[in-house]
C-alpha cells in the first residue's frame, strides 16, 4: 500500500460521518502526511491544523497495520509521537482497522 492507497481508504472510512469526530494528522516524514478530518468526512494529503499528530515512519505505520507493532510499544520505543490530544489517538484503533 502507499500514501494515495492509504488517502482513498481513509476518506471511505470517514466519508458520509463517522463515530470518528476529531482531526488527526499522520506525518510520515518524507513519504507525505494524511490529514483525516472525521467531522468533515474527509482525508487528504494537506499540512493543515488537526487536533492530534502522529509522527511515524511509512515502514513503522505498515508494521502497525499489519499488527507486526504495538501502537503502546512503539510510542514506548520513541517509534511513534504524538503531538497534541492524546485522546485522539487512542480513539483511532477503530477507525485504523477500516484502512485495511
Amino acid at each position: 500500500m502507499d500514501l494515495a492507497e492509504l488517502t482513498t481508504k481513509a476518506a471511505a472510512a470517514v466519508a458520509g460521518g463517522s463515530e470518528f469526530a476529531k482531526k488527526v494528522k499522520f506525518d510520515f516524514g518524507d513519504e507525505g502526511k494524511l490529514l483525516i478530518d472525521g467531522p468533515g468526512g474527509t482525508a487528504s494529503n494537506e499540512d493543515g491544523d488537526a487536533d492530534a499528530t502522529i509522527k511515524v515512519t511509512w515502514d513503522d505505520f505498515k508494521k502497525l497495520q499489519a499488527g507486526e507493532l504495538d501502537g503502546t510499544m512503539a510510542f514506548m520505543q520513541g517509534k511513534l509521537k504524538v503531538d497534541g490530544d492524546m485522546s485522539v489517538a487512542m480513539q483511532l484503533q477503530s477507525l485504523m482497522s477500516k484502512f485495511s
